[in-house]
């Protein structure tokens, strides 16, 4: 019987391909940047590593508004680095 493929995703802060469930999606949506849990929210949307080095490869290289295809503010920044941080957090403590 044949193996269903597992859906793959990028990490735009280190390049690198894995399984999508391993990852966070950011949502970009009429102006609004979010972290998507589910990864089913509306709009445009770029995957992260669960780790901070990461979102500051990103955002080093403005991956997230350029693949959101948005000018992100440096609130924008702050608030989603923040909420990232957050959300790393919840999700270690409950493992």
């Amino acid at each position: 019987m044949k193996t269903k493929a597992r859906p793959m995703r990028r990490c735009v802060g280190c390049m690198e391909s894995k399984e999508k469930n391993q990852l966070i999606r950011v949502a970009g949506y009429e102006g609004q940047v979010t972290i998507d849990p589910t990864g089913k929210a509306k709009g445009r949307g770029v995957y992260l590593c669960p780790d901070l080095q990461c979102f500051e490869k990103a955002q080093k290289k403005k991956a997230i508004g350029r693949n959101l295809e948005m000018e992100l503010t440096g609130e924008q920044v702050t608030k989603l680095f923040e909420d990232l941080k957050q959300y790393i957090n919840n999700t270690e403590a409950k493992e």
